[in-house]
């Protein structure tokens, strides 16, 4: 919803309308978090921008896969139009800034393990602030490069220093792009890792029971 100064309020932004997109859209969006899924991000690194609009397989697919990943992409467009998700197909990030805590620090308000601030994406139209990330279609040294720009050491667990930080990865390999049944199955992942952060904000007490 528009709130002052061109931001609007999110739980989370999704990066990428293609298949991964959509798919992790789809699973918030069946749990009840609010997202808005934007094009593509053209920041991670100069002259190699993260094209998530397109497949770009590294592998040879053949024409079963590519059958079933169609259908499926259809399946996911039939649903994001009859439950209304918000899908900016013509809007790109082109600036991420992270806001209210310090990567690896101490912020008052966060627990171990949980997102450690806000995340502002930048587009052309305006400011989206989101509590999560979901990024699709980037290769892994592009992650690590972004991550070392905001001051983040990465170890070896790339994935678990991004979740650290409210960035979740759905698609993304360093060579060979996931199957669709494998990408469904992260996107089944990370909404629940999502919705779990989302109901530990909202209900802190149901939480800290179990």
């Amino acid at each position: 919803m528009p709130v002052n100064g061109g931001t609007e309020r999110t739980t989370t932004v999704i990066i990428g309308t293609g298949l991964s997109g959509l798919a992790v859209g789809a699973e918030l969006r069946r749990r009840g978090v609010d997202a808005i899924v934007v094009d593509g991000l053209d920041i991670l690194g100069a002259g190699q921008p993260a094209n998530t609009a397109s497949l770009q397989r590294c592998d040879a697919a053949d024409s079963d896969s590519l059958r079933e990943r169609n259908e499926i992409l259809r399946h996911l467009r039939n649903y994001a139009a009859s439950h209304h998700m918000d899908v900016r197909n013509t809007t790109r990030a082109v600036q991420l800034t992270m806001v209210g805590g310090a990567p690896g620090g101490n912020t008052a308000g966060t627990t171990e393990g949980s997102p450690s601030g806000k995340w502002e994406v930048h587009t052309p139209n305006g400011i989206l602030l989101a509590d999560n990330i979901v990024l699709t279609r980037c290769a892994h040294s592009q992650l690590r490069r972004m991550l070392s720009d905001f001051g983040i050491t990465v170890g070896r667990n790339l994935v678990a220093a991004m979740r650290q930080i409210g960035i979740y990865l759905v698609g993304v390999g360093e060579l060979i792009t996931p199957s669709p049944k494998e990408v469904l199955r992260q996107a089944k992942t990370v909404g629940q890792a999502i919705s779990a952060t989302v109901q530990a904000t909202v209900h802190p007490e149901s939480a800290a029971a179990v």
